[in-house]
């Protein structure tokens, strides 16, 4: 009990800690309000977003093979063939079953041949002067799989080789 009491008479004597007493002689001071300068940056109007434009979708030209607008004709990639492709003789009966089809600056063609198979044509370039990238029963050669538009892809590589008669 002893130990109890020297340790209230030792705290006892300490009082308060420096700092937290009464502050005695130190002035009072009350702020005034001021005044804030004007601004020289012009107002900024709130923000708003800019009116969402119309979104027409539009498919791709590639990606789509659709019936062309600007040719080549059927009688076109005919005459390609027929010319100097060297594809078909002249004395074959030809019509035009599909297309041309176009996908970007690609075409597609099917031909009936009587007494052959169908005929697919892959041409490409502008509609008055295509150019004969493959034709066969089987087009979907390594240059239609690499670097044709996919409608193209999609129709001669997708759909398999023409069936003819009696397959």
């Amino acid at each position: 009990m002893a130990v109890a009491a020297l340790a209230v008479v030792v705290l006892a004597g300490c009082g308060a800690p420096p700092g937290l007493g009464e502050p005695t002689g130190v002035p009072t001071h009350t702020a005034t309000p001021t005044t804030p300068a004007p601004s020289t940056a012009p107002a900024t109007p709130p923000a708003t977003a800019p009116p969402l434009p119309t979104v027409t979708p539009t498919p791709d030209a590639g990606l789509v093979a659709t019936a062309c607008r600007n040719g080549p004709t059927g009688q076109r990639v005919l005459r390609l063939l027929r010319g100097r492709a060297g594809v078909l003789p002249a004395n074959v009966r030809v019509q035009v079953r599909t297309g041309p089809l176009c996908a970007g600056d690609w075409q597609f063609t099917v031909l009936t041949v009587t007494g052959h198979e169908e005929l697919q044509v892959v041409t490409r370039g502008e509609p008055g002067a295509p150019v004969l990238v493959t034709a066969g029963t089987d087009v979907c050669t390594i240059e239609v799989r690499a670097t044709s538009p996919a409608g193209i892809r999609a129709l001669a590589c997708d759909a398999g080789p023409a069936n003819g008669p009696g397959a």
